[in-house]
């Protein structure tokens, strides 16, 4: 009988669909990867012309930041391209100590939109190429000193448009002098007052702060570096947004240092750094010397104490066990191993310089079911007075002087900078980059001393910017792609493989119902029609068959009549007794050998039907 898949089709159907969808939004994803790598959260469409969009009552629209030149020390939001193209330097140096073909600085740099617009005329420095040095600076208005009573207050955003496995993207606040006067030789040696930004190579994640300090009393620089933020900072390296970031250094040596408006690190240049700002008073005195009876032992041993007599240092660990018996079966004669039978000698074997060739040794096969082979001997115990090397027990030293230390002295060098926020003057900014990863994007660059007046920069181009992202960024599809951390090329090759064996079995419950609905409206017609159905009636295909032959063997004259092609059992027996009546006539006319042929066919047909 036809399996009843009426039911089946309905849930295949549904499954053909579900499978549908996945694989639409495979290609989807797929096709997104395509066009950006990899697909990240706050996706925007790009535009030629300049969108207004509005939420709620507020008009999400992007216009240049006016710079009010008397509010800045350096300010850059790089959309009029011709100025800002006046502004910076390309270097023209080579970096030293290194390999001539890759010593110059030879990254290229563009002023150019976002891969993902936002607006059209927001554009920004972008660093083009990658796995090559490139510097680029400009000099600032007027130079920063830090002599006055307001902070330094640097502010910049960043967009790691192809994201960041290892590389920076830091700024260089160089130092005022004659180093800095031609920077087209600005390179890696050039002095500079401030490193800071974020760096990353692999799971090393910073942001840098670092000053040069100039010692008071000889003059030399040290580079001072700030302790590291608690929380990591990879988002920013992934996610392929503009960040903002923030660093503010008070003339109270405070600072702050801001990502997106939330502070990830703060301190004093006093405490906060390594190594610190200034050195220790005293110091160990490099001459002293520990003296020979300098006794720095807490415990020694009891020296009255004495070895029992009854203890054995030389009585083994263990002892071979006297009540074992060597067990069944074993082969004393037999070796465990044996020279192997199959062994040949090579024909390159030369026995003068190989020396006398031995076939290899195996497992001997005797051993296989025997207990054991070979010289038997008894397991070994523990020895109940095995008491091992003796030692005497630990007391407190009666002249322990504690641990030793080289006394200590003044500090030669000593000096003592309460305001080290006093730093070299800032002459011009730069960036000296190395990346694995091409397109960074840096944007509204400023240098001021007055923190309301970055803030209100920010919002007016970095704020709106993020504001309108994520707004747009709330669509389904961005939602996803967060889930899929920014990475659908592999998530895409992840459904299409559970997406094989998914399709092979719908495939495969598809031809299985539809094979079954085939028979069953076959089935269904069959009832219809007079049409023989030897499938739906195998006994009367077996019989019509036999009757066949009975009336092959009988009168040729005489007619037969069919069996019937309804399925009704009731029927197909009435049918099978009128040809008995017209077999039992024909036998009387056949021949011996023929009625008794008949006759074992009639009997086979008459058990068959009891």
């Amino acid at each position: 009988m036809p399996r009843k898949m009426g039911g089946n089709r309905g849930a295949t159907l549904a499954l053909l669909f579900a499978c549908g969808l996945m694989l639409i939004a495979t290609a989807k994803a797929a096709d997104l990867g395509s066009e950006s790598d990899d697909f990240e959260d706050g996706y925007v469409e790009d535009v030629q012309e300049e969108p207004i969009a509005t939420e709620g009552d507020e008009k999400l629209a992007y216009e240049s930041p006016v710079i009010d030149h008397k509010k800045f020390h350096f300010a850059d939001h790089f959309d009029d391209v011709e100025a800002s193209r006046k502004k910076w330097v390309l270097s023209q140096a080579k970096k030293d100590d290194i390999a001539e073909e890759i010593s110059k600085y030879d990254g290229i740099w563009n002023w150019e939109s976002p891969q993902r617009i936002v607006w059209a005329n927001d554009l920004g420095l972008v660093l083009k190429s990658k796995a090559k040095h490139a510097a680029i600076s400009a000099p600032l208005r007027k130079p920063f000193e830090f002599k006055q009573d307001k902070p330094l207050v640097v502010q910049y955003e960043v967009t790691l448009q192809e994201g960041q496995e290892c590389g920076g993207s830091y700024l260089k606040l160089l130092s005022a002098g004659k180093d800095t006067e031609q920077l087209k030789a600005f390179n890696d040696k050039t002095p500079y007052t401030i490193m800071f930004g974020p760096d990353k190579c692999g799971n090393d994640v910073k942001m840098h702060f670092i000053f040069r300090h100039v010692n008071p009393i000889n003059g030399t620089i040290t580079e001072k570096h700030c302790n590291k933020p608690k929380n990591r900072l990879e988002e920013p390296f992934k996610d392929k947004l503009p960040h903002l970031y923030q660093l503010v250094v008070r003339p109270d040596n405070s600072f702050e240092i801001r990502v997106d408006h939330k502070i990830i690190n703060e301190g004093s240049l006093l405490t906060d750094f390594k190594p610190p700002v200034n050195p220790p008073a005293e110091i160990d005195d490099p001459n002293d010397r520990k003296p020979d009876a300098w006794d720095e032992r807490e415990k020694i041993p009891d020296p009255t104490a004495q070895k029992p007599e009854d203890w054995d240092e030389d009585a083994p660990p263990q002892l071979p066990d006297t009540d074992a018996v060597m067990p069944n079966g074993w082969l004393e004669n037999e070796p465990d191993m044996i020279f192997d039978p199959t062994a040949t000698k090579p024909d390159d074997w030369d026995s003068e310089i190989d020396g006398e060739w031995e076939a290899p040794l195996v497992d001997n096969p005797v051993c296989e079911k025997a207990p054991g082979c070979g010289k038997w001997k008894a397991p070994l115990i523990p020895n109940p007075n095995y008491k091992g090397k003796w030692r005497a027990p630990m007391i407190e030293n009666p002249n322990y002087q504690g641990k030793w230390a080289p006394r200590k002295i003044a500090n030669p060098d000593f000096f003592e900078d309460l305001k080290p926020f006093q730093m070299t003057p800032i002459s011009a900014v730069g960036l000296e980059l190395w990346s694995m990863s091409s397109d960074i994007l840096f944007d509204n660059l400023i240098i001021t001393d007055d923190v309301e007046v970055a803030r209100d920069f920010a919002a007016n181009s970095f704020d709106i910017k993020r504001r309108y992202i994520d707004r747009e960024s709330k669509t389904f599809w961005h939602r996803l792609m967060r889930r899929m951390n920014y990475k659908p090329g592999w998530w895409a090759l992840y459904f299409l493989y559970l997406l094989i064996p998914a399709s092979c079995y719908v495939f495969y419950l598809y031809r299985r119902a539809k094979e079954d609905s085939a028979a069953k409206k076959a089935a269904a017609q069959a009832k219809k029609t007079d049409e023989p159905q030897p499938d739906d009636q195998p006994e009367a295909e077996e019989e019509e068959s036999d009757l066949s032959g009975e009336r092959a063997a009988g009168d040729s004259s005489k007619e037969s009549t069919p069996l019937s092609a309804s399925p009704k059992k009731k029927s197909q027996k009435s049918e099978l007794d009128d040809n008995e009546e017209e077999t039992k006539a024909a036998e009387n006319q056949e021949e011996p050998a023929q009625t008794e042929e008949t006759n074992t066919k009639t009997r086979k047909r008459q058990a068959r039907k009891e």
